[in-house]
């Protein structure tokens, strides 16, 4: 299981990953387990009902197309989407084929190892915070959770010594910098804002300007919610790259989408229109606890190759968590997805 160990990379990357202890097998082979992987898969509760309203009742047959439509409507119904679900009954057929999947009993097992094989992206998973200061930026439409994933962030990485700056880059709502106000105040971080309807480029500015006076080594800068089909408003973030470029060399180190992964394919249109406009990455997949519609995660890694780098499945500081491509693939096809 991934921990915040492996998530950073850089001075200072090490975080305390006990909310995750690894569990392992008798034979020391590590196994799915402890408190978070239980609230992971518990999370994932409807995704996997949307699927075994499809697929339960019947008998696996690898030469029946029904067999294959059942799982295709399956899969679908998890918002694993087209694109990605006929890859995956493709490789299942294949599997078939050569006499590797047989039975019912096999299918969730080769789901995994054929899912796993769609997601897998050639870019990495981890965030880079070798830069001093190393910028990350925070994009998506408003609701998606990216005020709080920025809090979370700003609280583990103070906790384990690094010195944070937040940035309220969302100018058009006071609720918004008041909220990130509360975060930086809870996790110790300094904090940016300007007046309502300023200048998102100049909070950047000044972003940078105190993280030089007290030494901070990351800045987490919000920005404003905004519709992927606004066009004036996706332009602002290319402004805010730009200026963050003249002063820190190679900034945003980091880019990350915030998708509501209750918002299904939505969320890949989403994502699709930002990364046209910036680049992207990395996707923090929030509010997973309370939707159907989690194969949306195999979706974005496999149409986008943009790699899911966080989730989210509730508000608590703990419930944001690096991503984890086994556990969650674990989670949504477990072996008694059928019963």
């Amino acid at each position: 299981m991934r921990d915040w160990n492996d998530l950073f990379i850089g001075p200072g990357a090490a975080t305390d990953s006990s909310s995750t202890e690894a569990v392992t097998t008798a034979d020391g082979s590590p196994e799915q387990g402890g408190r978070w992987f239980s609230r992971f898969r518990d999370s994932l509760a409807k995704s996997r009902r949307a699927m075994t309203a499809q697929l339960a009742g019947g008998v696996f047959d690898g030469s029946n197309a029904e067999t294959w439509e059942r799982i295709e409507e399956g899969l679908i119904a998890a918002d694993v989407g087209v694109t990605s679900t006929v890859a995956i009954v493709e490789r299942l057929e294949a599997e078939a084929a050569a006499g590797r999947l047989a039975t019912t009993q096999e299918l969730a097992a080769t789901l995994r190892t054929v899912a796993s094989e769609v997601m897998r992206t050639d870019r990495s998973q981890r965030i880079d915070i070798t830069a001093n200061p190393t910028v990350i930026m925070m994009v998506g439409v408003n609701g998606t959770g990216k005020t709080t994933t920025i809090g979370k962030l700003a609280a583990r990485l103070t906790a384990h010594g690094h010195k944070v700056v937040i940035a309220a880059g969302d100018t058009f709502r006071a609720a918004a910098a008041e909220q990130l106000e509360v975060w930086a105040q809870r996790a110790g971080a300094e904090f940016v804002r300007t007046k309502e309807g300023g200048d998102p480029g100049g909070v950047a500015w000044d972003a940078i300007d105190r993280a030089e006076e007290v030494g901070a080594t990351i800045v987490l800068l919000d920005t404003a919610g905004r519709l992927h089909t606004k066009t004036n408003l996706m332009a602002e973030l290319d402004k805010v790259k730009r200026v963050l470029e003249r002063r820190v060399p190679g900034a945003p180190h980091e880019t990350l989408l915030s998708i509501d992964a209750t918002t299904g394919q939505n969320g890949m249109r989403q994502a699709k229109e930002f990364a046209s406009t910036v680049d992207i990455t990395g996707i923090v997949l929030t509010k997973l606890d309370g939707t159907a519609k989690g194969g949306i995660a195999v979706a974005i890694a496999n149409e986008l190759d943009i790699p899911i780098k966080l989730v989210g499945i509730g508000e608590g500081v703990d419930d944001l968590q690096p991503f984890d491509a086994g556990d969650f693939l674990a989670a949504l096809f477990p072996d008694d997805l059928l019963g």
